[in-house]
């Protein structure tokens, strides 16, 4: 099973009721591991909880804190992006070369970084004076 494969079933389980916008995400961690998430709306946050994010809640709630490995899917005509918050919580817990695969439901793939999708990331450096 591939990244893509685990981010397409997960993206079954969303639940996007507003937008009927369904997105899967799956991220693989430097063990190995591979934890997924999908999108949650609600009628307070409509706009709901990313797929990324999930993922990335799940990779920590195991303990784990690197991720080398992305993948993100939905019913899109083009393969489907990080949002902008998502590509900051990536950067917070990958390497720029990580490899991030985009996909749409129908197999179109776009394969980039996370170092591409975010050029110019905050990090803890901006925190430090020397």
């Amino acid at each position: 099973m591939t990244l893509i494969d685990d981010a397409r079933a997960v993206r079954e389980n969303a639940h996007a009721p507003y937008s009927n916008f369904k997105v899967g995400a799956a991220v693989q961690t430097a063990s190995g591991a591979v934890y997924v998430g999908c999108n949650v709306e609600n009628v307070a946050y409509p706009e709901g909880t990313c797929a990324e994010a999930g993922a990335i809640a799940a990779m920590c709630a195991a303990g784990e804190r690197e991720i080398v490995a992305v993948a993100v899917i939905a019913d899109s005509p083009q393969p489907v992006t990080p949002c902008g918050g998502c590509r900051q919580k990536l950067a917070e817990f990958a390497k720029g070369d990580a490899v991030v695969t985009m996909a749409t439901t129908d197999g179109l793939t776009e394969v980039t970084s996370v170092g591409q999708l975010l050029p110019g990331q905050f990090d803890a450096d901006y925190m430090v004076r020397t």
